[in-house]
């Protein structure tokens, strides 16, 4: 009798990414939940997501027999563009709230075949894994003596992906050709801008359930490589640090590295936004790192200017709105902030911010006032200040700014009057 081998009792991948997993009743009801929750908003054909339900009830059984027979086509992606926090803009592709619940349910099936195979060393959109463990990762490398970062910029990624190598990567789990078909016919759909559908023939359009997982499964030829190299490295999405002990090693990295994305994966590097450095003068995931025999995790100084940026747009002193207005606008943002933020090491910084935010918001206090002395008088002396003190400062000539720095200003509104009105602060946040 034929003994039987390992390879042969071994589940086959590939048995289980097929269509009629992704049609699965309980697959079906798990990706309407995930993409109902999701929120977002209408595709070209305007339908929002609060209509999926309905629209699946009256033509599911046509759409599940598109999709068992090969034939379903999506529709065109709306193409949107975001502000970068540094300038600029990104170009997100919306793609319609049902395509976004059918790719829903693909990633559902395949992501669990896929990613337990993916590197430890990649971090970015995984169950379990976020970009906190990232930096912490990437900050005990920098203790162990890695003192040099090869920090790697991918040139417009997402818009260069080749779509043949991708599928390629894809086809060695996914037999099923329909599923192959419609990922192909995803990565293919056009993008309508300003009423006009442009063709897309390399690229996987961010802002749909399934890019991120895609993204992965092509960059893991990456990890896999660095990692056969036995380098230290931390990736999240299309950021890659590669950690080493002298400019010379990084410099080598760097050209080998290059090499290999442009041979195998046909990915360029960003020359201009890619470096072998000191880790303390990079940015990693918006941080970066202090110098010294403790390297602290710190903030970016891009991430600061950002944040103070957003700060003065809701503080403005020209918007017309009350400070309990303003207060409540600025703890959803620092909640939000801080929810990321705070694996930060460096406390000064947000008790110096703290300062800063009251003085903006003193500063804003006192351009309500502005209109005149009298104005400015009541306003000091009916929050407890001497009407000597309150009469002095009521005369200036100076601006909102500077007298929100005067000492009548702080009696008026000290860390207390904004504690009472409910603002939140950095340095207390999570306490």
């Amino acid at each position: 009798m034929r003994q039987t081998t390992a390879a042969e009792t071994e589940p086959d991948p590939a048995a289980t990414i097929v269509m009629e997993e992704v049609v699965r009743k309980e697959n079906l009801e798990q990706a309407l939940k995930r993409v109902v929750a999701n929120k977002g908003g209408p595709g070209v054909d305007g339908m929002h997501v609060d209509e999926l339900k309905r629209y699946l009830k009256t033509h599911w059984p046509d759409l599940k027999a598109q999709l068992l027979d090969g034939r379903y086509k999506p529709q065109p992606i709306k193409a949107v563009d975001i502000p970068k926090p540094g300038g600029g803009t990104r170009r997100l592709g919306i793609p319609t709230v049902l395509d976004r619940f059918i790719q829903q349910t693909i990633l559902q099936v395949m992501a669990p075949v896929y990613d337990p195979t993916f590197s430890p060393h990649s971090y970015g959109f995984r169950p379990g894994r976020n970009a906190h463990q990232a930096v912490r990762q990437a900050q005990a490398y920098i203790q162990e003596g890695y003192n040099w970062v090869v920090d790697i910029d991918l040139e417009k990624f997402f818009d260069r992906v080749n779509h043949d190598i991708l599928m390629g990567r894809i086809a060695r789990r996914v037999r099923d050709k329909r599923i192959l078909r419609l990922i192909r016919l995803y990565l293919q759909a056009g993008a309508m801008l300003n009423g006009v559908v442009q063709e897309r023939y390399e690229g996987t359009p961010q802002g749909g359930p399934l890019s991120p997982l895609l993204s992965n499964i092509l960059l893991d030829e990456l990890d896999k490589e660095l990692e056969r190299r036995g380098h230290n490295f931390c990736r999240y999405a299309d950021d890659a640090n590669i950690y080493v002990k002298s400019e010379r090693a990084g410099q080598r990295v760097m050209d080998s590295v290059e090499r290999f994305l442009a041979e195998l994966l046909k990915l360029k590097i960003n020359r201009e936004k890619s470096a072998v450095s000191e880790p303390q003068k990079r940015s990693f995931l918006g941080f970066s790192f202090t110098g010294g025999e403790y390297r602290k995790i710190r903030f970016a100084p891009k991430s600061l200017q950002n944040f103070k940026r957003k700060v003065k747009q809701i503080t403005g002193r020209s918007r017309g709105i009350t400070l309990e207005r303003i207060i409540q606008e600025l703890n959803g943002f620092t909640r939000g902030w801080m929810g990321y933020f705070r694996i930060a090491e460096t406390p000064t910084v947000l008790s110096d911010l703290d300062c800063w935010i009251r003085r903006r918001l003193r500063s804003a206090v006192a351009k309500q006032w502005f209109k005149s002395c009298k104005a400015r008088f009541r306003g000091l002396n009916g929050l407890g200040v001497d009407p000597k003190q309150a009469a002095i400062t009521a005369v200036t000539r100076r601006g909102p700014w500077a007298m929100s720095n005067m000492k009548a200003f702080k009696l008026a509104m000290p860390n207390k009057f904004f504690a009472e009105r409910g603002l939140l602060t950095l340095s207390g946040y999570g306490s």
